[in-house]
């Protein structure tokens, strides 16, 4: 299974987003959607699952959880918008990953893309797309592709999405 995997949108529906997820089973994206268009697009890709973020308005607080937890292919998954970094988790989510212990766990907000293995959580891979839009400080555009099969991830591609040719965004 291929998930496709993005975060901080901020409305904007990059044209190589096609392209990154052509082949992708589902769709997950961590908040700060920032439009239902959005969404509707992505969903014209794959099955999406989202949360919101600290910017979505009321109509996609309403359509959105805060948080999501799923198994997929034997792996436990864990979304939010918030939350932090190894080392500097957002208040309150250090104790929810030690109780819900999932394999991987993905967050947005900080528009920082960000993949790694924390040890102290046995090995849960902690996954922030960094950001497919166009608001912020961040330069490149990201998105990641991360592969499940029997239990286990296999392999976390980052796609900088500006770099697929005739998809460049303005």
């Amino acid at each position: 299974m291929i998930l496709g995997i993005l975060s901080d949108t901020h409305g904007f529906f990059h044209p190589a987003l096609p392209e990154a997820f052509a082949d992708v089973d589902l769709i997950l994206h961590a908040g700060d959607v920032g439009s239902i268009d959005v969404l509707e697009r992505l969903k014209t890709l794959a099955p999406v699952h989202a949360v919101y973020g600290n910017i979505d308005g009321p109509e996609l607080r309403r359509r959105l959880p805060a948080e999501l937890t799923l198994m997929l292919e034997g792996v436990r998954i864990w979304m939010t918008h918030i939350g932090g970094r190894p080392g500097r988790w957002a208040p309150g989510i250090a104790s929810r990953l030690r109780q819900q212990r999932p394999d991987v766990f993905i967050c947005g907000h900080s528009h920082i893309l960000r993949i790694e293995r924390v040890s102290s959580l046995n090995g849960m891979l902690y996954l922030n797309p960094g950001a497919a839009g166009r608001e912020g400080l961040h330069r490149i555009k990201t998105c990641v592709r991360l592969h499940l099969a029997q239990g286990r991830t296999r392999q976390a591609e980052v796609v900088h999405l500006d770099e697929i040719p005739e998809a460049s965004a303005p």
